[in-house]
């Protein structure tokens, strides 16, 4: 695996676990009553649709023109059984938590309508079957990319509407490829031209933290008009995504291949998935042992990183492990070899 891509994985992974342990402390203890603690919130919220990004570069750069064979048994096994594993753990753990819940329901609800952390995982199959109508009827990407903006403008302008049906049915809405198509047309050219894309980022590598500047000035404009939803479903969102991908390609080219951060790539997955169960359960011990929002933060977000990782090695060791957590075992390949697919 391409070093950089590792970095960019462990980032994005890092910083969901820590805006969902901002998100735990203040339900436990109530936000702080400042805006810029919503800020902070709305501005991690890029790390999701960057594991969606993420997922088609690397299928980008890896199969520019066709699917190879098992491909969908590979993600059936490794991608959606997990998926199904924790609709169904979560589930559990609301039916724990509160013996009113509806298990049957929300079983089926966590599976056919994403309803719960795993989500985007429907969204990255959606990207996969993309990708092969892409690949195999050769669509030109010229054409897709304003379309795919356009299309994410025109979905976001349903959610923001007052539609009832859409209000009502807002978790719903977040599911469909047109509210991440704008990510999917991006990502795949820079996966499929990686070798080029890379060595320009990375000869302009200081445009990429004024790219990342000027995204962020973008999302407080949008915040202080009013716009203060935290969650991924934010058009702003867009640039600040690709604007930190960008960065992360171009400065990570310069860094060492860091042991750690390969271990909490292999990990990401596991970790996306479990980390939020953990924060569910201990959550409010953790915020009522620890005085300070910041400490508190703090504190939940290492206990769950350090109890997901470990959970996950246990489980990884059972036979039926990766249908549960992922493929953690997954072999390096050579940035030379990866690079020349791309080329």
């Amino acid at each position: 695996m391409i070093k950089e891509w590792n970095l960019l994985r462990v980032i994005a992974c890092l910083s969901i676990v820590f805006l969902h342990s901002t998100s735990q402390i203040g339900m436990a203890t109530g936000f702080p009553e400042t805006e810029y603690y919503q800020l902070i919130r709305t501005i991690l919220c890029y790390a999701t649709p960057t594991f969606v990004v993420l997922s088609e570069i690397i299928l980008a750069n890896r199969y520019p023109y066709k699917l190879p064979e098992k491909f969908w048994t590979k993600r059936l096994k490794w991608i959606f059984a997990p998926y199904i594993s924790f609709a169904i753990i979560d589930a559990l753990v609301s039916y724990k938590l509160s013996p009113t819940v509806d298990i049957k329901q929300m079983i089926f609800n966590n599976i056919f309508l994403g309803a719960f952390e795993g989500y985007f995982v429907l969204i990255i199959f959606q990207f996969y079957v993309l990708h092969y109508f892409v690949t195999k009827y050769r669509i030109s990407i010229n054409v897709l990319i304003p379309v795919s903006i356009l299309s994410m403008i025109f979905h976001f302008e349903i959610l923001n509407g007052d539609i009832a049906f859409v209000q009502e049915n807002m978790g719903l809405f977040k599911i469909p490829f047109t509210a991440w198509f704008g990510y999917f047309t991006i990502a795949y050219v820079i996966g499929k031209h990686y070798k080029k894309a890379s060595a320009l980022l990375y000869k302009h590598k200081w445009l990429t933290l004024a790219g990342v500047t000027v995204s962020l000035l973008g999302v407080f404009v949008f915040f202080k008009a009013g716009y203060t939803s935290v969650g991924s479903r934010r058009i702003d969102l867009l640039p600040l995504t690709i604007a930190i991908s960008a960065a992360v390609i171009a400065w990570g080219q310069l860094m060492k291949n860091f042991k750690i951060i390969n271990i909490i790539s292999n990990y990401s997955f596991g970790i996306y998935l479990l980390h939020w169960q953990i924060q569910r359960y201990f959550g409010n011990d953790i915020a009522q042992y620890f005085e300070g929002t910041f400490t508190r933060v703090m504190a939940l977000f290492i206990f769950s990183l350090a109890a997901s990782m470990l959970i996950i090695k246990i489980v990884s060791m059972l036979p039926f492990g990766s249908y549960i957590i992922g493929n953690i075992k997954r072999k390096p390949a050579s940035k030379l070899k990866t690079l020349k697919t791309a080329a």
